[in-house]
C-alpha cells in the first residue's frame, strides 16, 4: 500500500494490530529492546546487535501466528518503527484505547 505521509500510515498500522494479544507481544518486543540497550552499557555492546533481532522475531511471531498478516515493517520499515514506539508509548500510558476508538469514529 502506498501512503503520502506517516500520519496516513499509523491508522494502517493500528489495523495491522487489531487483537490485544498482537499488540501485547509487540509490547514485550519493544520492552527487550530497552533491556538490551542497559544490558549493552553495563555488560556487552553485542546486545545492541541481539535488541533488533529478539523485537522483530517477538513482534513477527505475533504477525504470523496471532494476527494472520504480514508485519507493516515489510513495506514502511521506518514509519513502522516510529508506529511501533508509538504504540508502545500510548500502551504505557494507557492511551491506545481513546487512540483506536477515535480512529473507528473517523472510518464512520
Amino acid at each position: 500500500m502506498e501512503f503520502k505521509n506517516y500520519e496516513e500510515f499509523w491508522p494502517f498500522y493500528l489495523s495491522q494490530h487489531s487483537k490485544p494479544s498482537t499488540r501485547a507481544w509487540h509490547f514485550v518486543g519493544t520492552s527487550f529492546v530497552f533491556i538490551f540497550i542497559i544490558l549493552a552499557v553495563w555488560k556487552s555492546l553485542l546486545f545492541l546487535l541481539l535488541a533488533p533481532v529478539v523485537a522483530y522475531g517477538i513482534a513477527w511471531f505475533s504477525h504470523f501466528f496471532v494476527e494472520g498478516n504480514k508485519p507493516a515493517t515489510f513495506g514502511h520499515p521506518f514509519w513502522s518503527l516510529i508506529a511501533d514506539f508509538r504504540m508502545y508509548r500510548m500502551i504505557l500510558f494507557g492511551q491506545l484505547g481513546n487512540e483506536l476508538t477515535k480512529l473507528s469514529k473517523e472510518k464512520m
